[in-house]
C-alpha cells in the first residue's frame, strides 16, 4: 500500500465506524472494496493489516450495538471475506473472540446447511434427517449439543444461527428440522431462568413466520403460549408484540399475548385507583403483589419496562390486525397517570402506588415515551371526560417550569394531534368550542416559551405555531385567539434570535403567518400604524447577510412557497422579486441555496411557460407544445430575471446536486420549446458564440465575467447546441471519475464528511 494511503486509512476507518458520518456514495465503498481486493491478490493479506491495525478495529468495532448503516456493516462482512481467504490471514484473525466473529460464523454455517440441502433433500418434504448429507447432519448435530449445554453463550449461538436458518431458508427440509429441534427448545422453558430469552424470541417469532413451516402440526403455539408465561414481562413484552403482528394466530393465544403487552399499564392504574386496568387483568387480592414485582424492583426495571410497553403499544396501534375492541379509554387512562405520576400530580392509593410516584417523579424517558403514546392515542376518540384529561395534562406538561426541552418538543407534538382529531361542527372545519377555549389557554404559554432562554424551547415553540396556522390560519376563530396575543410580535422578533436553528423556524413562521395574513403584529406608541418593516424586505435581509445557512434555507423555501402561492407581496412585481432573489442565492456559498434558488426557478418558469407533462426530469416525453403567442416573447420574462445566466452558473457549479439539478432545469426548457420551429438563428452568430465562450470560461472556472443581457434566440440557440444529456451523464458518475486512483478515491470520502479540505481533494 502506498504511504499516502496508510496515512489515510486511520481516518477513513474512523468515519466508516462512526454511526454519525454516513457515507454519501455508495458506489464509494464498491471501489474501495475492490481496491483492497487489488492489494490482497498481490501481497500478503496479514502483513496489510499488520501494517494497518485500523482495519482490525474497524472489522471488530462493527458489530457493537449502534445504528451503523447496513451498508458500511456489508462492507465489513465482505472485507473480512477477503481477508479470511488467505490461511495466515485466517488464523490472526482467529484469537478475536468478539461477537463480530461469532455473528460471522454463525451466518457461515447457515449458508453452508443451506448449500448442502440444494441436492437430495431439496423439494423431499418426507425425508428424514437421518438421510440428510453427512455435512447438513454434522452442524445439525453441533446445534443439539449447543441447545443441551450448560453454558449460556453456546446456547444464544445455536438459537441465533437456527433463527438465521428459519428466516432465509424456506424449503421443506427446515419442517423437519423444526420438529427434530423443537423438543430441545421447548426444554429451555423449564430452567429457571430461561436462558438466553431474547434469542429465543427472535427464533421462536422467525419459525412462526415462516411460510414453510405448518405450525398447526408441529406444536408452535403451544410452545409460544408457554414461552409468553415463563418469561419475565420484561422478556415477554416484544414476543407478545411480535404475536399479535402474525397474520394467522389463534385467538386464545392473541389474547395471551395482549393481556402480557397490557399488565405494566394495568399495574398503573391499579396502583393509583383507577380501577382493576384494561380487561379487568388484575383481582384485588393480587394486585398489589403483582404490581411490586413487575414494576418495583429497581428505577431502571420499571422506567425500561414502561417505556418498552409504551413503545410496543404504539407500534400495534396502527396495525390492521391490532386487538379488538381496542381498549382505548383504559390505555387514555394510563397515559395520563403515568405523566402524572412523572409530573408529580399523580394520587397513589396504596403503598405500591406511593412507591411508583417516588420512581417516576421527574422521569424523563417515561415522560418522553408517555407523550409519544398519547399523540398516537388521538387517532381514536375517547370519553369527554378523558380528553378534557388529556388537554389538561398537556397544558399541564408544556406550563410546568420543571419540562425538559425534549418533553416540551413532545408536548407541543401530541397537543398538535390531539387538536387535529377534536370534534368539529359537520360542514366547518373551525376547532370546536371546547378546542378553542384551550387555545386561549395555550396562547400564553406559548408566548411564554417563546421568551425561553433555552433556545430549544424557543425552536419547538416556533415549530408548533407552524403547524397549527398552516392548518387553521384561515379559520375565524383560531385567527382572533392568535390576534389578540402576542404571538406574532414575539415571532416576528425571534428573527434576529442569536440561534441560528431558531432564526430558522422564525422565517418559517412568519412566512406561514403572513401567507395567512396573520404577521403584522399591533399597534404601539412607538409604531402606531403598525409593521414598518415589510416581511419581505427583512426576509431579504437575513437571505443577504446571515452568517449561518439554515436561516437563508429557510428564506429561500418561504420565497418558493410565496411564488408558487402567489403571495400578495410577489404578484404586485414578480419579475422583481425573482431577480432579486436569484441574484443574491447565485452569490451564496451555500450550495443547498443555490439548489433552492432554481428550485424558484422551476416555478417561476412553469408559470411563465406552463407545467410540465411529467413531474420525472429523466422521463423521455415527447416535445411539448409551445405556449400561446410567439415563443420569444414568452421567453422575454425568463430573459429579463436573468434565470439564464443563473441556470447557466449552476450548471457548472462545484456542488454535484446543483449542477445535476440545474440540468433537468435546462433540459425541461429545452423540451418545451423544441417543437417551436418560428427560431432559425444560425449557430455561427457572434451573440452566439460570445455566450458559448463564456461558457467555456466558466466550465474551467473562471466565472467573473456575466453574460449580461441575453436574448431569447440566443438561448435557445445555446440550448440546441449543448449536450445536457452527456452532461447529466457525467453528473451521475461517482465522485473519482475525474482521477481513478485509491489516494483519490480515499481524499474524496474523506472530504464528503468534512475530514479534508477543500482543496485537498478531487471535488466534482
Amino acid at each position: 500500500m502506498d504511504p499516502e494511503c496508510s496515512q489515510l486509512l486511520p481516518a477513513l476507518c474512523a468515519v466508516l465506524a462512526d454511526p454519525r458520518q454516513p457515507m454519501a456514495d455508495d458506489t464509494c465503498l464498491e471501489k474501495l472494496l475492490d481496491w483492497f481486493k487489488t492489494i490482497t491478490e498481490a501481497g500478503s493479506s496479514l502483513l496489510l493489516l499488520q501494517e494497518n491495525p485500523c482495519l482490525v478495529e474497524l472489522l471488530c468495532h462493527v458489530l457493537k450495538p449502534q445504528d451503523l448503516s447496513s451498508r458500511v456493516l456489508s462492507f465489513s462482512l465482505r472485507l473480512t471475506g477477503v481477508f479470511a481467504a488467505q490461511e495466515d490471514c485466517f488464523q490472526y484473525l482467529q484469537g478475536d473472540s468478539s461477537l463480530f466473529v461469532a455473528s460471522a460464523a454463525g451466518q457461515l454455517l447457515v449458508h453452508i446447511l443451506s448449500l448442502s440441502m440444494r441436492g437430495p433433500a431439496e423439494g423431499s418434504p418426507g425425508l428424514q434427517a437421518d438421510d440428510w448429507p453427512a455435512c447438513a447432519q454434522k452442524i445439525v448435530g453441533h446445534i443439539e449439543e449447543s441447545l443441551r449445554s450448560t453454558a449460556a453463550p453456546q446456547i444464544t449461538q445455536a438459537l441465533n444461527v437456527l433463527t438465521t436458518t428459519f428466516g432465509h431458508c424456506h424449503d421443506p427440509w427446515t419442517q423437519v428440522l423444526w420438529v427434530r429441534l423443537h423438543p430441545l427448545v421447548a426444554a429451555l422453558l423449564e430452567k429457571d431462568p430461561v436462558p438466553a430469552a431474547h434469542s429465543l424470541v427472535d427464533l421462536l417469532l422467525s419459525v412462526a413466520r415462516s411460510p414453510g413451516l405448518s405450525s398447526s402440526s408441529c406444536g408452535l403455539w403451544e410452545t409460544l403460549a408457554q414461552t409468553l408465561s415463563h418469561l419475565s414481562p420484561t422478556q415477554a413484552g416484544l414476543l407478545a408484540l411480535g404475536i399479535l403482528k402474525l397474520q394467522d394466530c389463534p385467538q386464545a393465544l392473541r389474547a395471551q399475548a395482549f393481556a402480557v403487552l397490557l399488565q405494566p399499564l394495568a399495574c398503573v392504574l391499579k396502583a393509583t385507583a383507577q380501577g382493576p386496568g384494561p380487561s379487568g387483568l388484575l383481582d384485588s387480592t393480587s394486585a398489589d403483589s403483582v404490581t411490586a414485582d413487575i414494576l418495583l424492583p429497581s428505577k431502571a426495571a420499571c422506567v425500561g419496562l414502561l417505556c418498552r410497553t409504551l413503545a410496543h403499544l404504539e407500534l400495534l396501534l396502527p396495525l390492521p390486525q391490532r386487538p379488538c375492541p381496542w381498549p382505548q379509554a383504559p390505555l387514555l387512562g394510563a397515559a395520563v397517570t403515568l405523566l402524572q405520576l412523572c409530573g408529580g400530580s399523580g394520587s397513589p392509593a396504596s403503598d405500591a402506588g406511593r412507591q411508583l410516584c417516588t420512581l417516576l417523579l421527574g422521569c424523563v424517558r417515561v415522560q418522553r415515551a408517555a407523550l409519544d403514546f398519547l399523540g398516537t392515542l388521538s387517532q381514536e376518540t375517547g370519553p369527554p371526560e378523558l380528553v378534557t384529561q388529556v388537554f389538561a395534562v398537556l397544558l399541564e406538561y408544556l406550563r410546568s417550569p420543571d419540562s425538559s426541552p425534549t418533553v416540551l418538543k413532545k408536548a407541543f407534538q401530541a397537543t398538535f394531534r390531539w387538536l387535529l382529531s377534536s370534534p368539529r361542527t359537520p360542514g366547518c372545519l373551525d376547532l370546536d368550542s371546547h378546542a378553542l377555549l384551550f387555545l386561549r389557554e395555550l396562547l400564553p404559554v406559548l408566548q411564554k416559551r417563546l421568551c425561553s432562554p433555552c433556545w430549544e424551547v424557543r425552536d419547538s415553540g416556533l415549530e408548533f405555531l407552524t403547524q397549527m396556522t398552516r392548518h387553521w390560519g384561515v379559520q375565524a376563530g383560531f385567527r382572533h385567539a392568535l390576534l389578540a396575543s402576542e404571538v406574532p410580535r414575539l415571532t416576528e422578533q425571534l428573527l434576529r434570535d442569536p440561534e441560528s436553528y431558531v432564526r430558522a423556524s422564525a422565517v418559517t413562521a412568519m412566512g406561514q403567518l403572513s401567507s395567512q395574513g396573520l404577521c403584522v403584529p399591533p399597534a404601539s406608541p412607538e409604531h402606531p400604524g403598525g409593521q414598518q418593516k415589510s416581511l419581505l424586505g427583512e426576509l431579504l435581509h437575513i437571505l443577504s447577510t446571515d452568517s449561518e445557512g439554515f436561516p437563508r434555507r429557510a428564506v429561500m423555501q418561504v420565497f418558493t412557497q410565496w411564488l408558487r402561492d402567489s403571495h400578495s407581496d410577489v404578484v404586485g412585481d414578480t419579475e422583481q422579486f425573482v431577480a432579486g432573489v436569484l441574484q443574491v442565492a447565485g452569490q451564496d456559498l451555500d450550495w443547498e441555496v443555490r439548489a433552492q434558488g432554481l428550485e424558484l426557478a422551476l416555478v417561476f418558469l412553469e408559470q411563465t411557460l406552463g407545467p410540465p407533462r411529467s413531474h420525472c426530469p429523466y422521463a423521455v416525453t415527447p416535445p411539448v407544445a409551445a405556449p400561446a403567442g410567439p415563443l420569444t416573447q414568452a421567453l422575454q420574462p425568463l430573459c429579463r430575471v436573468r434565470l439564464f445566466e443563473f441556470a447557466f452558473r449552476a450548471l457548472f457549479d462545484c456542488d454535484r446536486p446543483v449542477a445535476q439539478k440545474s440540468c433537468d432545469l435546462l433540459l425541461l426548457l429545452r423540451a418545451k420549446t423544441a417543437s417551436s420551429s418560428s427560431l432559425q438563428e444560425p449557430r455561427s452568430s457572434p451573440n452566439v458564440a460570445s455566450v458559448e465562450a463564456a461558457l467555456q470560461r466558466w466550465r474551467a472556472g473562471d466565472q467573473a465575467q456575466p453574460l449580461g443581457d441575453l436574448e431569447p434566440e440566443v438561448v435557445l440557440a445555446v440550448l440546441r447546441s449543448m449536450d445536457l444529456e452527456g452532461l447529466r451523464g457525467a453528473l451521475a458518475e461517482s465522485s473519482d471519475h475525474v482521477e481513478k486512483s485509491p489516494q483519490s478515491l480515499l481524499q474524496d470520502m474523506l472530504a464528503t464528511v468534512g475530514i479534508l479540505g477543500e482543496n485537498e481533494a478531487d471535488c466534482y
